[in-house]
């Protein structure tokens, strides 16, 4: 059985870390390096950066943080935001990126992912989907989940997959930033959509958020950011709880 990965994220905007709730209320918790330093002597198994101004603002990925992170981290590292052409996208990966996160872009222009995929291979395009919730429909949000559409986050996922995606980064907007646990019913329906591999994304709250989102999903991953950043779980105790579950998991 393949091993679950514990994956901290960091939302970038104007060079600090920030974090709110439903994707808004947004309150600076800090230094990206310094924070993404932490996490990998703590043993998190990937990091994620979203530079979550760029897409609203129509700006590019600012390349000088991806390059120290290159130079620092020794643990894979996905970045996002602001990747709107393969030209785009060559620059992260040139800049030491691991993985590419595609959301409104891919959206927009499904083709960038299949050429990012045959440029770079499927295991480096993770497809991040932000989804909402109206009249009990799972719908795609993009622009930072500020532009709501009104297509199905199953369908998109789907055809992200078709496209090339290696990977699918979904997080519920309803559920993000609340603890309240992640989006256990909209995992287990596209985990039964797709067979490329899910990262599980908003609610974290808990250890025990990570127990229910492995023993009841297929999901591949668990994705978290404010209870890292406030230091309300650290890695080697969330991984200490999971493997004393018999979730299977890089120790640290």
């Amino acid at each position: 059985m393949l091993k679950k990965r514990i994956i901290a994220c960091l939302d970038v905007q104007d060079g600090r870390v920030v974090k709110g709730t439903n994707f808004i209320h947004l309150k600076d918790l800090g230094n990206p390096i310094e924070l993404a330093m932490k996490y990998q002597d703590q043993g998190v198994d990937e990091l994620v950066f979203l530079d979550i101004k760029a897409s609203p603002s129509k700006s590019k990925t600012n390349l000088k943080w991806v390059e120290e992170m290159g130079r620092k981290l020794s643990i894979p590292f996905t970045v996002g935001g602001g990747i709107s052409s393969l030209e785009d996208a060559t620059k992260v990966i040139e800049a030491g990126a691991d993985k590419l996160s595609l959301n409104t872009a891919a959206f927009r222009t499904p083709s960038l992912i299949s050429e990012v995929k045959t440029k770079f291979g499927k295991q480096a395009v993770i497809l991040a989907i932000d989804g909402y919730y109206e009249h009990h429909e799972f719908r795609v949000a993009i622009q930072g989940g500020k532009m709501k559409t009104s297509k199905p986050v199953l369908d998109w996922a789907k055809e992200g997959e078709d496209f090339g995606a290696g990977e699918i980064l979904l997080t519920s907007m309803s559920h993000d930033g609340t603890q309240a646990g992640f989006d256990l019913k909209a995992l287990v329906k596209l985990s039964e959509k797709v067979s490329i591999p899910i990262i599980a994304s908003g609610g974290a709250g808990s250890p025990s958020d990570f127990l229910e989102l492995f023993q009841n999903t297929a999901v591949e991953a668990g994705l978290a950011a404010g209870i890292f950043h406030r230091n309300e779980v650290s890695i080697p105790t969330l991984k200490e709880f999971l493997i004393s579950n018999n979730i299977p998991i890089r120790s640290c």
